[in-house]
């Protein structure tokens, strides 16, 4: 997986107004089914993590954990967010391409 072209792809997507951080907004979004992907950070609390897979399991949207919580930041120029969520098919699938790449 190349970070730095995950990292584009969400900053993109941000500034598209595709991108949604924020856990009451993520989770909203969620369940209203605009959410296609979502990518949380491999070192957020494993409460954390586990609510973001069990709610993604259930309504059936990809869920990645890559990358920490100051590079997902970073990447879409917020502070401090452990899960970024896609809500525009085309940005999901390119995301989805790139983090099913071999290492």
């Amino acid at each position: 997986m190349n970070e730095q072209k995950l990292l584009s792809l969400l900053g993109l997507a941000q500034r598209a107004g595709k991108a949604l951080s924020g856990e009451f907004v993520i989770e909203r979004n969620i369940r209203s089914g605009k959410v296609q992907c979502l990518i949380v950070a491999s070192d957020a609390s494993e409460n954390t993590r586990k609510k973001y897979r069990d709610m993604s399991q259930y309504y059936g949207v990809p869920c990645f954990e890559v990358l920490s919580k100051e590079s997902l930041s970073g990447g879409i120029g917020k502070e401090n967010r452990a899960a970024i969520a896609v809500t525009d098919p085309g940005m999901a699938q390119a995301l989805k391409k790139l983090l099913s790449e071999a290492p």
